[in-house]
């Protein structure tokens, strides 16, 4: 190995951490990486934590949505759309309601993972 630091860059990698399998993993610390020890015996996501911290990568944790308050009514009128159409005898109207309720929940969904 050369004196250069390693970088994330000069790994040359194909796709990202979380995408690459253990094997992949595992081949990329014992060839590029001699510095991380143990890495036959590690599994997924312990190997993932020390490359980066051997990289030097931080990641944010705990970042708020920016949503979280629209994700909340909705699903507060989920759960009075829920109570409303258990009282709702016709079989349509309360299939309609179902895939009101089933939209809004995709919707929530949606918005969570759009951080």
């Amino acid at each position: 190995m050369s004196e250069d630091k390693i970088t994330l860059e000069s790994l040359a990698l194909k796709k990202p951490l979380n995408k690459m399998t253990t094997k992949e993993l595992r081949e990329i610390c014992i060839n590029k990486m001699p510095l991380i020890a143990g890495v036959s015996g590690m599994d997924k996501d312990t190997i993932i934590t020390n490359v980066k911290e051997f990289l030097g990568i931080v990641e944010e944790e705990g970042a708020i949505s920016p949503y979280k308050d629209q994700i909340f009514t909705i699903k507060g009128q989920i759960k009075t759309m829920r109570d409303d159409k258990v009282k709702i005898e016709s079989r349509k109207d309360r299939n309609l309601m179902r895939r009101k309720i089933n939209k809004l929940k995709k919707r929530t969904r949606a918005m969570a993972k759009a951080v």
